[in-house]
């Protein structure tokens, strides 16, 4: 039997929904889980998640992906600007 290793959830990403969107679909189409917290304000008030301001979504994974999802991360950023 194998022991479980503990995880702990690191912020990976914040934007508007449609960035988001992206980043999670590109995270999960590599095997990497992610949580999103803030969804519902974030698409009642739009407006708040302007550059990822306060009332941005975020995009949370096991700190045991951190180095794959990053590399995604800086990959997507890069693409985008």
């Amino acid at each position: 039997m194998n022991a479980k290793k503990d995880t702990t959830p690191i912020e990976i990403y914040s934007g508007s929904p449609w960035q988001v969107g992206m980043v999670k679909t590109l995270l999960e189409d590599s095997g990497i889980m992610v949580y999103m917290q803030d969804v519902i304000m974030g698409t009642l008030n739009p407006w708040w998640t302007a550059g990822g301001g306060a009332g941005a979504i975020r995009l949370f994974i096991s700190d045991n992906d951190y180095e794959k999802a990053k590399e995604i991360v800086e990959e997507y950023e890069r693409t985008q600007a």
